[in-house]
């Protein structure tokens, strides 16, 4: 059983459901079961200021992840507690523009991208890049969400 909630106050209108399925291909072929999770759609204001106050780095970016599990396991019971990602709907809509492809491209690659941060993945180094780029294709392909 995994639990996540995708929330939106800013009254985004377009349907978003396909990201159910990418959520569930990333969650299967990570072998994660159990975990509750949020996802949340933000304006370019909102998250400038996460950006700013978590990271130290005033701008618009697309997507920030909070992974609950990185100093330990977070548990309730058996239930994985792996943390939020903000997800910058307006900078993913320029973002689709300026790569050459759909909203739900970007949109999904962006969800992708903040899951596996949350499961511990990261791109500091070329390799830890290959891998975490390999794996979001990898995905995004299997659901046939192409570029």
């Amino acid at each position: 059983m995994n639990n996540y909630d995708i929330i939106d106050n800013f009254g985004y209108t377009e349907d978003y459901s396909y990201l159910n399925r990418v959520i569930e291909s990333t969650l299967k072929h990570e072998n994660v079961s159990n975990a509750v999770f949020s996802i949340v759609f933000v304006d370019e204001k909102t998250i400038q200021e996460m950006n700013r106050d978590y990271r130290g780095i005033d701008r618009v970016t697309d997507v920030i992840s909070f992974a609950f599990e990185d100093n330990e396991k977070v548990r309730y019971n058996t239930i994985r507690v792996l943390g939020d990602i903000y997800i910058c709907i307006p900078r993913m809509k320029e973002q689709a523009v300026s790569y050459g492809h759909s909203e739900k491209r970007e949109l999904a690659f962006l969800t992708v991208h903040g899951l596996l941060h949350l499961l511990g993945y990261d791109h500091q180094t070329e390799d830890e890049e290959k891998i975490m780029f390999g794996l979001q294709e990898l995905i995004l392909d299997g659901e046939n969400i192409k570029r």
